[in-house]
């Protein structure tokens, strides 16, 4: 044939997403040596050596690298162009896993009804939720995710953007606390008492500071922790306020609340803010080459209808 095999680019997408021979081959159901065959014919077809070795590892040729995202594009959509075109595709038989990324706050909320929901409709499917050690684009780009679910930020102007709920932050103390005593938890009150903050990047103010300063208020910071979980447990076990978001709050069984009756095996209570803070928006966001996948569009669709029967008002 004059026109190179287009099998070749299956192959190249995935010599240079995993830069592995094994990996690559893995990832494809062939051996280490056909793939290591194949590499031979892609570095003669593109005259590249695309993988070089240094040292144990294996590493991108620069050629390699500017490929590696248009050969992942085309790869992906060589494979929709050849799939067979169906108005509804078959979810009893759909075998397939999502990568969702997100904190462990949604997925502690949210998690199980999502699972719920997939596995009803298609029962092989897979649900990885992965966590958001920081905010890129970079994984919906690269196809390692399906979804990114979390507050916007900088994601690039390529990325489809879609709103699942407001949230707003609450305060949060142990069962028992001074404060639980309190009919209405004023700023002053807030702020004599010592503070834990939830933040992966170990910043201990947010917009509650802020509205705090507006009154000449400052609270006590003691102690910073990674994430939500972590700053409930602190609360728990302590005289500390913690502040997390009220969807969060929904992967909790043992809550009791202002607005709820109170629930026997309790160990926290909540209580709104003294100071005003504008509430969030939760998003979900995906890459435009999987816009119109029709098991991508029901994924999404799913995840909406579950976060805006669950989340808070």
């Amino acid at each position: 044939m004059p026109d190179p095999d287009l099998n070749l680019l299956v192959a190249l997408d995935a010599l240079l997403g995993e830069v592995s021979v094994v990996g690559a081959a893995r990832r494809l159901g062939l051996s280490a040596s056909a793939m290591s065959r194949t590499l031979a014919r892609l570095r003669e077809a593109t005259g590249d050596p695309l993988l070089v070795r240094a040292g144990r590892q294996m590493v991108l040729t620069p050629h390699a690298e500017a490929l590696r995202q248009r050969a992942r594009d085309a790869a992906h959509e060589a494979r929709n162009l050849l799939r067979p075109s169906t108005a509804e595709p078959d979810f009893s038989t759909l075998q397939r896993t999502f990568t969702i990324r997100a904190n462990d706050g949604f997925v502690e909320a949210f998690g199980a009804s999502v699972i719920a929901a997939a596995t009803a409709r298609a029962p092989n499917v897979r649900i990885s939720f992965t966590p958001k050690t920081e905010k890129t684009p970079a994984h919906l780009r690269e196809g390692s995710a399906d979804l990114e679910i979390g507050v916007l930020s900088e994601m690039g102007p390529e990325i489809r953007i879609q709103a699942l709920f407001r949230d707003r932050f609450i305060g949060v103390v142990r069962r028992g606390h001074p404060l639980e005593a309190e009919r209405e938890i004023t700023a002053a009150q807030y702020v004599a008492f010592g503070h834990v903050v939830a933040s992966r990047r170990g910043r201990s103010s947010g917009p509650v500071d802020v509205a705090l300063a507006a009154l000449g208020l400052e609270r006590k910071v003691v102690a910073v922790v990674p994430g939500f979980p972590a700053a409930l447990a602190v609360a728990r076990a302590s005289d500390l306020i913690a502040l997390v978001p009220a969807s969060f709050l929904l992967g909790q069984r043992d809550v009791q609340s202002e607005s709820q009756e109170p629930v026997a095996s309790a160990s926290v209570f909540t209580f709104d803010l003294p100071v005003t803070t504008e509430k969030i928006t939760v998003s979900q966001m995906w890459h435009p080459r999987v816009d119109a996948d029709p098991v991508h569009r029901w994924l999404r669709q799913l995840v909406l209808d579950v976060c805006r029967r669950k989340a808070p008002s």
